[in-house]
């Protein structure tokens, strides 16, 4: 039977969203082209982000803008976490609070803080039938499902090229054992409105995954075999969906099901990544801390499980906070929770994710790329960003235009004697040892003047510590 958890994805009902605009600040230095940045923060294997990053995945957090000035939550942030999720920032009534009115104040601030400390980004949440603005609520029908699809293209296309992944549509399934969808306004304007979510997705942001998420899915259920049919159909008739999330917030009346490792792989082998979104478990001493091992074995198991997101920091920052149920306590002090998902991490011996689907599925570099002038012809430089490891690397590329923009580009770099690319996003490698040159996607070879695009690859061996050029037409 499904399980029933007072719940929210991340919403505010336990604590009260603050409304106050935050200022964004981007830092932007100026670097010369073609230089190199070699992560220097904690080695592999010492924080929760470079354990997850050997294993080829990455291990996440819910951030809320207004917390980036708390010393000791920022403090853990960029120690332990490379992938952040907006707790609320970017949901349809922060972002257009007013209909045809946008605001990114606050979604900016986490982006900026996540791309000057070389974390990536999961956009959440672009449609849902809860915390939906006034105006929304008032509307149905036609007038809503174009409101829909127009929030959906003017958010996504704002983030173009910042997010991993975007959960497009949350929570459409209902409770309970009958596996229908839930009744809301998006709902009633017609049973394809999930579909068109995503479609529109896809053609406003074309890099990113794009992923539904739930709740009450982590084993099988109704819900999830609703889900699950969804999926399969999608995927059968070409509608673009990456990935599934699964929101696995556990207690006591709701445990991490027998069947959880099973549940995930099913879905994945419908060709989709599989994602643990918004990861808590109340509890604490050794109960919480099997449950979480428990949770990130499963997802090491399954070949294209490709991450792992908690739901906030410290144990007060949770939106279940008197269940204690994170991983830091509320001084930030780690729990046995956090040693025992350390311990899973680096015990851990599944493959890589697989390498068939851009964008990736690697962790980023803990040290941001540089930023870099345009430059004064009309050609590209590429500047590279290296995460090295005993035995493997991943390496962020940036191509930035000149004064004339790109139609196509290319990348050409040498990698040492012994290295090897594994896996490639964003970019189409000649070859994966020596000298390699990366060509663009269809979807990145235009850049605009003095901007810019990204791509990467994971490798073993020595990563690249020389120059690379870059040729445009």
């Amino acid at each position: 039977m499904d399980k029933v958890l007072a719940r929210g994805s991340g919403s505010p009902t336990a604590r009260p969203r603050p409304r106050t605009a935050l200022l964004s600040a981007v830092a932007g230095v100026a670097m010369i082209a073609t230089t190199v940045v070699v992560a220097s923060s904690a080695s592999a294997g010492t924080t929760l982000g470079a354990s997850a990053a050997e294993k080829g995945r990455y291990f996440g957090t819910a951030v809320a803008a207004y917390k980036l000035s708390d010393a000791t939550y920022v403090g853990i942030l960029n120690r332990e976490f490379n992938m952040v999720t907006p707790e609320n920032e970017m949901k349809w009534d922060a972002t257009e609070p007013t209909q045809g009115q946008f605001t990114f104040t606050s979604a900016d601030r986490i982006v900026s803080h996540a791309q000057a400390n070389g974390m990536r980004v999961r956009g959440h949440a672009l449609a849902w039938h809860s915390q939906q603005p006034g105006w929304a609520q008032n509307l149905s029908g036609t007038a809503l499902r174009q409101a829909m699809v127009n929030h959906i293209t003017q958010v996504a296309s704002y983030y173009k090229g910042k997010i991993y992944a975007w959960d497009v549509v949350n929570e459409a399934f209902a409770d309970g054992g009958t596996g229908a969808r839930r009744d809301s306004n998006l709902q009633r304007t017609g049973n394809d409105w999930i579909e068109v979510a995503f479609r529109t997705a896809r053609a406003a942001d074309p890099g990113a995954k794009l992923c539904y998420n739930d709740y009450n899915t982590d084993g099988q259920n109704a819900k999830s075999n609703a889900v699950y049919a969804m999926v399969q159909d999608f995927k059968s008739r070409g509608v673009p969906i990456d990935c599934v999330g699964f929101q696995s917030h556990f207690n006591s009346a709701s445990p991490v099901p027998s069947d959880y490792q099973a549940n995930l792989q099913r879905f994945a082998n419908l060709g989709v990544d599989v994602q643990i979104t918004e990861l808590d478990i109340e509890g604490s001493g050794t109960t919480q801390a099997d449950n979480y091992g428990r949770v990130v074995r499963a997802c090491l198991a399954v070949s294209r499980c490709t991450g792992i997101t908690v739901w906030g920091i410290r144990d007060s920052d949770s939106w279940r906070a008197s269940g204690t149920p994170l991983l830091f306590d509320g001084n930030g002090n780690k729990k046995p929770a956090y040693t025992a998902v350390l311990d899973a991490l680096n015990a851990g011996g599944s493959t890589p994710p697989p390498t068939t689907t851009p964008p990736p599925t690697t962790t980023p570099p803990t040290t941001p790329p540089p930023t870099t002038p345009p430059p004064s012809g009309n050609g590209c430089t590429a500047t590279l960003s290296l995460n090295q490891w005993q035995g493997g690397f991943v390496t962020y590329v940036r191509v930035t235009a000149g004064a004339a923009g790109t139609n196509a580009w290319s990348v050409t770099l040498t990698l040492p004697a012994g290295a090897s690319i594994t896996n490639t996003w964003s970019a189409q490698p000649s070859g994966t040892s020596g000298t390699v040159t990366f060509r663009n996607v269809d979807y990145n070879g235009r850049i605009a003047p003095g901007t810019y695009t990204e791509f990467g690859f994971q490798g073993v061996g020595t990563g690249p510590s020389g120059t690379a050029t870059c040729s445009a037409s």
